[in-house]
């Protein structure tokens, strides 16, 4: 009996350390599916923030906790599934959802370009697809479903990226992976964009500071920073983030004119970002990055300019009568 306790533990161990190599190699798969996907995460954070812009201090946080967990139920409960479903019963399928959702972005975006080069034809569009808001809890509702249908690209972008980063993996190896991907890239953007949209708040307990030394003084100051600057800072934020929907929603649209067979514009845009990188004398990579970008970007603008009228005349028209058939 003795003997036979042995070999049982013997065993426990062997299986004990199998399955420490394996929680090793799940973690060394997610931090590189997470590295590949590192872009799209910089974009999520960018894009985030432009939605809180114009709410009061009190309500910022519960709207990034309520996108945070949206975002968080957009990864584990809906992508991954159907990312492992996808890519085994119908991988072909993932391309062209792909790039239904960078046709979302680069509309998204360019409707918010255009909101701001003509605010009132823009706020007429919004009429007519049936987006304008008629009370301050409306308002928050609204950005918040926002954020998160924009939140649904981006985190289907690094799904994606985290799924093609671990082909070889089983069942379960692609499903923890997703999972800790999605967990950890959630924890990181929402948080970052706590820290962002609340850094005003610490500048104003920084200034308050009673101490009569140097370092108070200094401190003092810094909060003043603080509290000057962030609005600055978020509305370039802002920017950035409508920057971002575009680039990337070109991006994907790129990539999927290239896997169907129509390279011309990803082959342009990657000579011209590569001859900028090589002439540039310092900071070639990132002058590089930005040619790319910009070629995405003028591509998700494109698509974008087309898909304003389709809504607005097509879209919108036939399914407000479809939900008047419906009612």
């Amino acid at each position: 009996m003795s003997v036979g306790l042995l070999a049982l533990l013997d065993d426990v161990a062997a299986l004990a350390k199998v399955a420490a190599a394996s929680l090793d190699d799940v973690a060394g798969q997610a931090a590189k599916a997470g590295a590949k996907a590192a872009g799209v995460v910089i974009d999520d954070a960018a894009v985030t923030p432009r939605y809180l812009v114009g709410f009061a201090a009190e309500r910022e946080l519960p709207i990034v906790w309520r996108i945070a967990l949206g975002s968080l139920k957009n990864k584990l409960l809906f992508l991954l599934p159907g990312a492992l479903a996808l890519s085994f019963f119908a991988p072909w399928a993932i391309t062209p959802l792909l790039a239904l959702g960078g046709a979302y972005l680069c509309y998204e975006g360019t409707e918010k370009v255009y909101e701001a080069l003509f605010p009132h034809k823009a706020h007429e569009h919004e009429a007519e697809i049936g987006t304008v808001a008629l009370n301050p809890q409306t308002v928050e509702d609204q950005r918040i479903a926002s954020a998160i249908k924009t939140d649904f690209i981006l985190s289907a972008e690094i799904m994606a990226i985290t799924l093609a980063a671990v082909p070889e993996g089983g069942f379960w190896t692609q499903a923890t992976v997703l999972a800790l991907v999605g967990l950890c890239i959630t924890i990181a953007v929402y948080g970052a964009v706590a820290a962002i949209v609340k850094a005003d708040d610490a500048g104003v307990a920084l200034a308050r500071n009673p101490s009569q030394t140097g370092f108070g003084a200094l401190v003092r100051q810094l909060g003043r920073a603080l509290v000057l600057g962030m609005p600055i800072v978020l509305k370039v934020l802002a920017v950035v983030g409508t920057a971002a929907m575009i680039w990337v929603g070109g991006g994907i649209i790129v990539h999927t004119l290239e896997v169907y067979g129509m390279a011309g514009i990803a082959h342009a845009i990657h000579d011209a970002s590569a001859a900028t990188a090589s002439a540039a004398p310092i900071m070639g990579g990132f002058f590089g990055w930005l040619v790319s970008a910009a070629g995405s970007g003028i591509v998700g603008l494109l698509v974008g300019a087309l898909l304003i009228p389709i809504t607005g005349y097509l879209l919108a028209p036939g399914w407000k009568q479809l939900k008047s058939l419906r009612a």
